[in-house]
């Protein structure tokens, strides 16, 4: 009997809530489809399926059966990457709110009609049906709609959302919970005042909970205060915060509470103001801000209760497991308790996480007799039973984790679980909101650099500067992705703002006076800051700062390297590869955090889309081409359909950039986690022959690279030698690359590349090993492998061993290079000296003799070597 197909619902990448929310109601309205979540999604939307994924029919690509596709929903989108089991036959229905932007292939069709979001699209068929929804299901489908729609207030807004997002509120959609994702950026006054609440908020902690207090004055504001509060209520996260604001002869307070525990609307209600529980307010005339803030300080204890403990929720008795047993035994205890996780423990420590979907992946892949370290979640997460639930809430959404370990004393007394935090909530579960950029700076920069960063706006400002962060570094803000390197673009003069700093923090500026830029490099410096230290030796450590003038750039010709004169930052950006790195945010203190996106690399971002600024981009620069490829594996992006339709123009080009150019970029590509997919991505558009003539991207080579990585990873082959580490993956990535290539093709490479003396040694030591292959099927003795091995270098032979067939040849080069080539006799020259060995080229030539009897077996102990060397010289 056949195989029954797999129905999926697909939506694009760094996908929104409309896009995800539409692929749930597409999965009520399909009875059988699969929802298949995106590889990236943004922040707000995980924290919410970090939280409620469980009650959610998703599944993620991985965990898909091996199935043929024989039909895609595809939700939100237009255009969809590759999902295992896709052919040429699997037939595509896109339902979009978007207008058709394409001509769609056969087998394609689309619905779509002008309305505020998808998701409204398809509420109304489960509305036509009678579809019944829980009340997280509602919620959800009603954040896709609000979300694309600026709660109801867009232009792009019509009475059908306004209908399905009130269905959805009729099925139990909570409301309270969509006010913590939706939030409008803040006006200019908006700004400042937050800046002077941010420098006044304090922290408290009362009854257990953490209580933010902030006050201001702010004459003449005529702005609401209550965007600005939410704004620090997303910055602190506290279980409430109270904001006071004195202008206009009285002071505004605006209070928010994120628990029961916590009653904002009885705070107001004493200092005459009204509201409920979780949001209120209060105009406050004729007293001063001080008095009333010490007012607020004595009265709030009496509004609070203790907070929830972990103690009251967490189940006891928790099991835990030893990072060393064997997955196939963990397994057998998820199967007997039914549990989906357990906390690992080593020496009393928790180490990790070990989930019951890493536990099938490792036996899916053959992993079982493995620990189960190496398939854990590791980190060290854990509460204490005292500890507050909004701890436990804040862990699931900063890991993933579904189950937080409780410790006392030392050890694991029990567990807390999603289901525990549902079951205590309900439906008044917090939810943590989308961040802004400034919020996002805020978590992903170490305190000390934030405070660094800060200075450096300040000090542009006071030169009549702006200072911005640019390009990928807010690209990777923006995602929640790591900052490990601090670049800055000037509106001014990046030279001398980088010497004003260094004549106030020591250093050195290295200047690029033709290019306007500089290097503030902190050698030997530590910054003191009021949170830490910034330095090299610091921790993290900041090595230094680039600085770079904003300026436009001028091609003489294709391909040509381009002259630079000053320009603005909008120029500056539309220099740059593609839209997703045009973004940048001012740092100057009266702008700071402000988002600047001139050419829509904001919703490119959240459509997950590459896309070029203008037609000539490729003529420029052609290596943008294996720029546009790298981004597009590495992000889980696709590039744009018109910007395709330029590569395909473009490719030639590339046979006319330097080669220098082309191995650089090349080396970023295989320095990437899955350059295979990256080749094949470039051979898709013809690239690959104007770039490295004669190299298959084809299923034998991506097979090399995943057993590359798995070498490394699992310790079947210990990285040593001659080639730095860091070098290694990237120079075994260009030898297997040039393992079938003929000799005289390979030397091209190396001449058109221009590969550095050892490295292009490397590569025909690969070429040579691999003619040496068949000589070494024969049963040799390890001192013959040894002596034909010892020449090459251990990268060639790392290259040949992945790429050779399983055989006796495989396995001499593997002996030789993780073991034989180790041996040494136990006696030195000098011992064979005292043995009466005359000196000379007897010495080496006896030491030689012993080795490879000390590898054939037939000498072990300080005894055998000497009765050998007496013999040797009796003998002759």
């Amino acid at each position: 009997m056949a195989e029954e197909g797999l129905t999926l619902i697909l939506t694009h990448e760094n996908a929104d809530f409309d896009a995800v929310a539409a692929q749930l109601a597409a999965a009520r309205l399909y009875p059988g489809a699969i929802p298949v979540l995106p590889r990236r999604v943004n922040r707000n939307v995980r924290a919410f399926l970090n939280l409620y994924g469980d009650q959610l029919p998703f599944l993620r690509a991985e965990d898909l059966i091996r199935r043929p596709v024989v039909q895609v929903i595809l939700v939100d989108a237009q255009t969809m990457a590759t999902v295992r089991g896709l052919t040429p036959q699997t037939a595509v229905r896109i339902i979009d709110h978007h207008p058709l932007a394409r001509d769609l292939p056969p087998g394609w069709t689309y619905y779509g009609e002008p309305v505020g979001a998808t998701t409204t699209l398809l509420v109304e068929g489960l509305a036509e049906r009678g579809v019944a929804l829980t009340w997280v299901e509602a919620t959800f489908l009603l954040l896709g709609i609000y979300e694309d729609t600026g709660s109801l207030t867009y232009p792009s807004t019509t009475p059908r959302d306004l209908r399905a997002a009130a269905w959805l509120v009729e099925r139990g959609a909570n409301l309270a919970l969509l006010s913590e994702f939706l939030h409008h950026p803040l006006s200019e006054a908006q700004r400042r005042l937050h800046e002077r609440l941010l420098a006044s908020a304090e922290t408290l902690e009362i009854a257990g909970h953490s209580v933010v207090i902030a006050a201001a004055r702010a004459d003449g504001f005529m702005e609401e205060v209550s965007s600005v509060a939410h704004r620090l209520r997303d910055l602190f996260e506290p279980a409430a915060l109270f904001v006071l604001v004195e202008f206009d002869g009285h002071v505004q307070m605006v209070c928010r509470s994120t628990t029961d525990d916590i009653d904002a609307g009885a705070v107001a209600a004493h200092f005459g103001g009204g509201g409920h529980a979780r949001a209120a307010a209060a105009v406050i005339r004729g007293r001063p801000l001080a008095e009333i803030r010490e007012e607020l300080l004595r009265v709030l204890p009496r509004h609070v209760r203790p907070a929830v403990t972990v103690a009251e929720i967490m189940s006891r008795g928790v099991r835990v497991l030893p990072p060393d047993l064997p997955v196939v035994e963990a397994a057998k205890e998820m199967q007997r308790t039914g549990h989906e996780g357990f906390p690992v423990v080593r020496d009393g420590h928790v180490v990790g996480l070990l989930t019951r979907r890493a536990v099938d992946r490792a036996l899916q892949h053959g992993l079982g007799g493995q620990p189960v370290e190496r398939v854990m979640e590791p980190g060290e997460v854990a509460v204490a039973p005292t500890d507050p639930v909004e701890k436990v809430q804040r862990l699931m959404i900063e890991t993933g984790w579904g189950q937080i370990p409780v410790v006392e004393g030392g050890e694991v007394i029990g567990i807390v679980t999603r289901t525990d935090l549902i079951k205590l909530w309900g439906e008044r579960l917090k939810i943590r909101p989308r961040l802004q950029v400034a919020s996002a700076m805020e978590a992903a920069l170490p305190p000390p650099w934030l405070v660094l960063v800060r200075e450096i706006g300040a000090t542009a400002q006071g030169m009549g500067f702006n200072a911005y962060f640019v390009g990928g570094l807010v690209r990777d803000l923006i995602l929640g992705h790591p900052i490990v390197d601090v670049d800055i673009v000037v509106e001014g003069d990046a030279i001398a703002l980088a010497d004003a700093l260094q004549a106030r923090h020591g250093g050195r500026v290295v200047a690029h006076r033709r290019f306007g830029t500089a290097k503030w490099l902190l050698e030997g410096v530590i910054i003191q800051t009021p949170v830490g230290p910034v330095g090299p030796t610091a921790q993290p450590p900041l090595r230094a700062i680039d600085f770079v003038t904003a300026r436009r750039e001028f091609y003489a010709h294709p391909t040509a390297l381009p002259q630079v004169e000053p320009s603005s930052i909008k120029q500056d950006l539309y220099r740059r590869d593609f839209t997703i790195n045009t973004l940048a945010v001012c740092l100057n203190p009266d702008r700071f955090g402000e988002l600047l996106d001139f050419y829509g690399g904001l919703q490119d971002l959240q459509r997950g889309w590459i896309r070029i600024l203008h037609s000539l981009s490729f003529v420029e620069d052609p290596t943008r081409i294996l720029r546009a490829a790298r981004l597009e594996v590495r992000l889980g992006f696709r590039v744009e359909p018109r910007t395709e339709e330029r590569i395909a123009h473009a490719v030639d080009l590339l046979a006319r950039v330097s080669g220098e150019r082309i191995r650089h970029e090349m080396e970023l590509i295989l320095a990437e986690a899955e350059p295979e997919r990256i080749l094949a991505r470039l051979e898709e558009w013809g690239a690959l022959p104007f770039v490295v003539p004669g190299l298959r991207a084809d299923e034998w080579l991506a097979d090399r690279f995943r057993a590359l990585r798995a070498a490394l990873q699992e310790g079947t082959w210990r990285v040593r030698g001659e080639i730095p580490v860091e070098r290694w993956t990237v120079l075994a990535g260009w030898g297997l690359m040039a393992y079938r290539l003929e000799r005289e093709a390979l030397e091209r490479w190396i001449q058109r590349l221009r590969f550095p003396a050892r490295e292009a040694e490397v590569l025909r030591a690969v070429h040579a090993l691999q003619g040496e292959l068949g000589r070494w099927a024969e049963p040799l003795p390890p001192s013959a492998v040894a002596a034909a091995l010892e020449v090459y270098p251990l990268v060639a032979l790392f290259v040949v061993w992945l790429a050779a067939p399983p055989g006796r040849a495989r396995d001499h080069l593997h002996r030789y290079a993780q073991e034989w080539r180790e041996v040494r006799p136990i006696l030195r020259g000098e011992d064979l000296l005292a043995l009466g060995v005359p000196p000379g080229p007897l010495v080496g030539r006896l030491l030689r003799e012993l080795r490879a009897a000390r590898l054939d077996g037939r000498l072990y102990t300080w005894e055998e070597e000497i009765a050998f060397v007496r013999e040797r010289l009796g003998g002759g």
